[in-house]
């Protein structure tokens, strides 16, 4: 994880996801390397002082945090021309605090793109697509995508952030994703996602 100095200014703005209920508000900073976080609920974000005091104002569902930015999702009363001024605001006075995005005895459990030893060849040219053509794409959108397992021909991914929910997620996850791997790996029958 990366330390934020008070003396950089922080910048922060909010870019549309395909989900309506998502935002992300990207930052000039890198927050985490290589892993992600998903948070979707108060109770589960106790080991993200960010988290939890986003949770805490009420509108928000969920929260993600990837590389340069944090995937808010509201609730459906709420406007978001009526939150990101507040929004943006709060996050960069956090960043800007030097207060410390995560306690220390979080885990890593993003790592499930990682290669293993242990991964047959099928496993491999799975990640190795993921992680090439499909990561990049789906944080682009704000979310991010988990492979989970292979059998039989099914592959199981997990979906997070403003791809948790979102409408089109099951478009991108059958037309995109599904044909992609199925035209590069001829042994893949299905792909099958749960949000996370």
């Amino acid at each position: 994880m990366t330390e934020t100095s008070k003396n950089t200014p922080i910048t922060v703005y909010a870019e549309a996801t395909p989900n309506p209920e998502s935002l992300k508000f990207v930052v000039n900073k890198l927050l985490v390397r290589g892993h992600s976080f998903d948070f979707d609920s108060l109770e589960k974000s106790a080991k993200s002082p960010l988290a939890t005091q986003l949770f805490e104002m009420g509108f928000v569902k969920r929260v993600f945090i990837a590389n340069n930015f944090i995937t808010i999702t509201k609730t459906e009363d709420k406007m978001w021309v009526e939150l990101i001024p507040s929004l943006r605001r709060f996050i960069k006075e956090f960043l800007e605090s030097g207060n410390k995005m995560f306690t220390e005895d979080i885990s890593y459990e993003d790592a499930n793109y990682a290669m293993d030893d242990n991964d047959g060849e099928v496993v491999t040219k799975i990640k190795n697509l993921l992680n090439e053509n499909i990561r990049p794409a789906v944080e682009m959108d704000g979310g991010a995508i988990d492979f989970n397992s292979y059998e039989d021909g099914v592959v199981s991914l997990t979906l997070k952030g403003a791809c948790s929910g979102c409408p089109s997620a099951t478009v991108t996850l059958k037309a995109g994703i599904e044909a992609l791997l199925k035209r590069m790996i001829p042994q893949i029958t299905e792909v099958v996602a749960h949000n996370g």
